[in-house]
């Protein structure tokens, strides 16, 4: 796929979702994935506080028919989970016509975070959904951010790890890739895209959407350093010979012109006319991040 025929987010006709939760740095909506059922849109997201107010204190599962006004119908709250914070969800439909959330939760007092699975047959049952945890992460790892496909019951996920062997170092990113039959036991099959030495996101890499499977062709969030955490901006990245993610150096990373140029977390849905609609999290003027949407045509 040429840089030229890719469909992109889009700040210039972008639209805002869901709205920061208050004013200033610290204070946004976002983290979300995005997922079509039988024409519904439904979405989930969390809602952070800065830091001496809680952090991500929510994350809410909200439908819409249009792609843009969206209409709560659950909320998971992060205290029910015994976690500090929550960061991206992801929403999904099982193959059997249940519904599975996906919550990422940060263990308290530590860099440590967890992936843990609601199931229920109903979105709106979510928050009282039967749990399971997924991927525990263990005192070398933390896992989080995952971003998840289903096809043809194989099930795919892309998961953001943190190393924890080196106290202050925990921030870095890499992202793996893992495999399942049922979506709640995972296979890591392995590290497959790394930071880039030298480079605008040489602190961390974490896969975000998947533009295309075959080729695989993904966005990501970069940083170039530990002072950038929560403010990364967009790259794109292709799967080389040996299946490992090489990031498109020909491709600018998109950011937001606004505050901490933060532009991150895409989330792409193809619509049946060819075109994708996307969603990501953007920094505006007062430092706060709005969850907005924009439409790339064919």
């Amino acid at each position: 796929m040429a840089l030229d025929t890719l469909p992109l987010p889009d700040l210039t006709d972008a639209e805002v979702v869901v709205p920061a939760p208050g004013a200033g740095a610290g204070n946004w909506a976002g983290a979300a994935s995005v997922t079509l059922v039988d024409g519904t849109f439904w979405l989930a997201y969390r809602l952070r506080r800065p830091l001496h107010a809680g952090r991500g204190v929510a994350t809410v599962v909200a439908r819409s028919e249009d792609g843009i006004d969206f209409t709560g119908v659950t909320e998971v709250l992060r205290d029910d989970f015994g976690a500090e914070s929550f960061e991206r969800p992801s929403v999904h439909r099982r193959p059997d016509g249940g519904w599975r959330l996906y919550l990422s939760c940060a263990t308290p007092g530590s860099k440590h975070w967890w992936i843990e699975a609601l199931d229920a047959d109903r979105p709106e049952d979510l928050a009282e959904g039967r749990r399971t945890v997924v991927l525990a992460g263990d005192d070398s790892v933390a896992v989080k951010d995952p971003v998840i496909t289903e096809r043809d019951g194989r099930w795919e996920m892309w998961a953001c790890e943190h190393p924890l062997t080196e106290a202050g170092e925990e921030d870095r990113m890499t992202t793996s890739y893992l495999t399942s039959d049922d979506g709640l036991r995972w296979v890591r099959q392995g590290t497959v895209l790394l930071p880039t030495p030298g480079s605008w996101d040489q602190r961390g890499a974490r896969v975000t959407a998947v533009l295309s499977h075959d080729p695989l062709v993904v966005l990501y969030d970069g940083r170039p350093t530990a002072q950038d955490n929560w403010h990364e901006t967009t790259g794109l990245a292709r799967a080389g010979a040996d299946g490992v993610l090489v990031a498109d150096a020909a491709f600018a990373p998109l950011r937001s012109p606004h505050s901490d140029g933060a532009l991150r977390y895409a989330s792409a849905v193809p619509l049946s006319d060819g075109s994708t609609r996307f969603y990501f999290e953007v920094a505006r003027a007062d430092g706060a991040h709005d969850l907005v949407t924009s439409l790339s045509r064919p």
